[in-house]
């Protein structure tokens, strides 16, 4: 795929060439919002809203990280809807799929070639990080996400959430150990590597 040329294809009004970024990019955008949010439903709108922004937007698009600039518009539409949510807190429910599945825990996480032992395991931890994760403050839990989970470098992060590249150093290393602190809840679940040293050595 040549990115440039179909941006600069979108920039020129051909609709063709932004659905081709938007098939691109769509995973990523929609996984970034799902991780933030916790909500299929939400991170959806937040999704598609990101993509009708960045197409009003796709002029003022001046070069570097393509996929920086559209995580920018996403974490700000998830950093919206955070907002909008604590102004109408509710008891949210574990969501689900509609085919009945935890969104914590899909099928496609799962390992094809993993016992029922192990992909319950699996299971039951990605539902501790997805808790852990919720606990963070929502800037801390953008970084994370942003960088651990969708594999942004500092410059790419600190494009798509607006903020020196010191200041995301600094967020992610507190919202990690934050993780970590919070994943000894559930120490059982994790490998060895990933315990405390004095739970490891009992």
């Amino acid at each position: 795929m040549d990115e440039s040329f179909l941006i600069q294809s979108a920039q020129h009004g051909d609709l063709d060439s932004f659905n081709t970024l938007v098939l691109a990019y769509q995973d990523v955008v929609y996984n970034t919002a799902l991780r933030i949010l916790n909500d299929e439903d939400l991170a959806a709108d937040a999704a598609q809203e990101t993509f009708v922004s960045a197409f009003r937007a796709l002029n003022s698009y001046r070069g570097g990280s393509f996929r920086a600039w559209l995580l920018r518009t996403v974490t700000n539409a998830c950093y919206d809807e955070l907002r909008r949510k604590k102004r109408r807190p509710t008891t949210p429910l574990e969501p689900e799929t509609d085919e009945g599945e935890d969104v914590e825990s899909p099928r496609w996480l799962a390992d094809p070639n993993a016992s029922p032992e192990e992909e319950l395991d699996q299971a039951e931890l990605e539902h501790a990080i997805q808790h852990c994760l919720e606990n963070l403050p929502s800037e801390f839990r953008a970084v994370v996400v942003l960088a651990d989970i969708q594999g942004l470098d500092y410059s790419e992060v600190a494009i798509a959430v607006k903020s020196p590249i010191g200041t995301i150093r600094s967020r992610l290393a507190r919202a990690r150990l934050r993780l970590r602190e919070c994943l000894q809840g559930f120490r059982e679940l994790l490998p060895v590597a990933f315990r405390l040293e004095e739970e490891s050595n009992l």
